[in-house]
């Protein structure tokens, strides 16, 4: 028997979109496991004195070595291929957006506050496939966001005591995730996850090398240095989920499994930063969550009508 050739294997890996729901699901839950890891490392390394831009450029460097060292053995140079590259470059730079906005926000906030207005991403999700993915939005829906962002400005407390301008990074880094789950969608099924983890990791890189050796500074320490490396693994292997996760389902059915990041990062803002939850989060989370499983409940309601 032929064996196969890196050409065949990258056409292979192109894999049509599915409808495996549970298995998206799974696939989804486990990424944020994992993205709660990316931002935990990245937390550690800013406190302990690691300027923002080196640490988003570390988090993108070692995930970059580590798709090429996993992925180019397999396909070759075919794993370049992409039949969507303006796609792909408008993903990896809203996925960058994302990070950026995101590590410099983590410098001055607990990881409760950040992904608590993280929650905000399937509302806006919602709000953008109306023209990015022709989708159309009843009024019960656009009630359901309306209380949904209640619920954020109940979290950030705009003019209050516990208002930080960080939080603004926080909103900034919601609006560009929900960007790149849009280009998740748009690519399913179009280029392997492959492709999709390479570019993102590629673009990302070469983006910041210009300004990121700017006052560089090593980590001190060994649990330093295993964060430094962690970020990168963590978001090679959770974007690979999530990427998949998008070819099994659709993103409105996954958008809401982003909240039970919220337990993942308590856990790891309380017992790592000893930062515990602050009152609003119990107050404000509760609604933006409600908001959106509503949402997910209602078009599933409506998907088993048609």
């Amino acid at each position: 028997m032929e064996r196969p050739t890196a050409s065949s294997r990258h056409q292979a890996s192109i894999k049509p979109i599915e409808d495996r729901r549970l298995l998206g699901i799974s696939m989804t839950l486990g990424a944020f496991l994992l993205f709660t890891g990316i931002d935990t490392s990245a937390k550690w390394l800013v406190l302990s004195g690691l300027p923002s831009l080196e640490v988003v450029f570390a988090r993108y460097s070692v995930h970059l070595l580590i798709v090429l060292a996993w992925f180019l053995p397999q396909f070759g140079p075919q794993v370049f291929k992409t039949s969507a590259p303006k796609l792909e470059i408008m993903r990896a730079v809203v996925l960058l957006g994302s990070t950026i906005f995101n590590f410099f926000a983590v410098a001055y906030l607990p990881l409760t506050v950040t992904s608590s207005i993280l929650f905000a991403s399937p509302i806006l999700l919602c709000v953008l496939s109306i023209p990015l993915l022709g989708e159309q939005v009843g009024w019960r829906r656009w009630v359901a966001i309306l209380v949904g962002f209640a619920g954020v400005l109940v979290i950030v407390q705009p003019g209050g005591s516990g208002f930080h301008w960080a939080m603004f990074l926080s909103l900034g880094a919601v609006t560009s995730y929900a960007f790149y789950n849009i280009f998740n969608r748009k690519l399913a099924g179009v280029d392997s996850p492959y492709t999709q983890q390479l570019y993102a990791a590629l673009i990302a890189t070469l983006c910041l090398l210009p300004f990121a050796f700017n006052g560089w500074i090593w980590p001190s320490d060994t649990v330093g240095w295993i964060a430094f490396f962690a970020m990168g693994i963590f978001g090679a292997l959770g974007h690979l989920l999530l990427t998949v996760a998008h070819r099994l389902a659709q993103a409105s059915v996954l958008a809401p499994f982003v909240y039970p990041q919220i337990i993942y990062m308590s856990l790891s803002s309380w017992l790592i930063f000893g930062q515990p939850p602050d009152i609003w989060i119990y107050v404000g989370a509760p609604i933006v969550i409600g908001s959106g499983l509503y949402i997910w409940l209602r078009e599933r309601q409506i998907a088993t009508r048609i």
